[in-house]
């Protein structure tokens, strides 16, 4: 989600997540924050077999504030066979050494925007060299920003992405929706030639659970009708979000928290990260975590388990 233009996450929720600009009657206590504890990984797929591919997504918020932070020793700790990155702010020429030297990842994508340096981009670091990587949509007015890396593995494709935020005042919004379609394209094309896995900050909370606060949100940028009804159609192409093919009911469960009025201590998010599945690879799907416990950004990464 894009900082700068998003303020409406804190602006519109107190501690016990009711929008703000409303004189309260009297004041209360804050409620206790309830928070995500992420259950122990799954390795099985439904079918039995044992998981042998972990992929790991990460909205960074700046490549290189967070490697200052110390993301890279949650990455080798948590050791995915693939990372994808987005919002890198980075152009390859200022990469650092400790990225691009990680011998973990001999495989390294990167896409940046050729109009605005320091703005938007994605990354996927692998351990083993891909079939073949492209990058962007096939579309101009869209790869410009650098938003798509597509990966072709034997069995798969992994395509990472940080989707266009509709800003404040959703003075993006007609483009958003224009994006939607076109991406939504995009990966069914890709689905009718072999199974994919999509992953990245989709900059959408698709249903009431996935934020906080949703009445206080309807009108905002990632929790629109319009966006969220975009994200029901690429479902309805053939598509399964894994989160909630898992864990149907959690609540909490979230992955982005503005930075402003202590969001994320107090628990007060949106679910923006998604791995997205073709259809035919649910019965490969073992487990799909939200790793809320590391930090280094105003996103956590996630997880995928997966047989392939």
């Amino acid at each position: 989600m894009k900082r700068g233009k998003k303020t409406e996450e804190a602006a519109a929720d107190n501690d016990d997540g009711t929008a703000t600009g409303k004189k309260a009657k009297k004041t209360k206590e804050p409620e206790a924050p309830v928070l995500y504890d992420d259950p122990p990984d799954t390795m099985t797929s439904k079918d039995g077999r044992e998981a042998n591919m972990k992929i790991t997504s990460w909205n960074v918020d700046g490549l290189r504030a967070w490697v200052k932070k110390k993301g890279l020793d949650w990455v080798r700790e948590e050791a995915p066979d693939v990372l994808c990155l987005q919002e890198t702010k980075c152009a390859e020429k200022d990469l650092p050494a400790d990225i691009t030297s990680m011998p973990e990842y001999p495989h390294k994508y990167w896409a940046v925007s050729a109009e605005k340096e320091g703005y938007s981009g994605v990354a996927m670091l692998c351990k083993t060299e891909p079939l073949n990587v492209n990058y962007g949509i096939g579309k101009e007015e869209h790869d410009k920003e650098g938003r798509v890396i597509t990966a072709e593995f034997p069995s798969f494709y992994l395509v990472t992405t940080y989707v266009p935020n509709s800003g404040r005042g959703l003075v993006r919004l007609d483009y958003r929706k224009t994006w939607d379609v076109d991406f939504r394209e995009y990966l069914s094309e890709l689905d009718q030639k072999k199974p994919l896995v999509l992953c990245g900050d989709l900059n959408v909370a698709h249903q009431e659970i996935d934020l906080k606060n949703p009445k206080g949100n309807k009108k905002n940028a990632g929790f629109t009708p319009d966006e969220r009804e975009g994200f029901s159609e690429l479902l309805a192409a053939g598509f399964t979000d894994s989160f909630r093919e898992i864990y149907p009911e959690q609540a909490f469960a979230y992955t982005f928290w503005t930075y402003m009025m202590n969001s994320r201590s107090k628990n007060v998010g949106w679910r923006l990260d998604y791995f997205v599945l073709s259809t035919a690879l649910l019965p490969a799907l073992c487990d799909s975590k939200i790793r809320g416990k590391a930090m280094g950004s105003d996103h956590c990464p996630i997880t995928l388990h997966i047989v392939v």
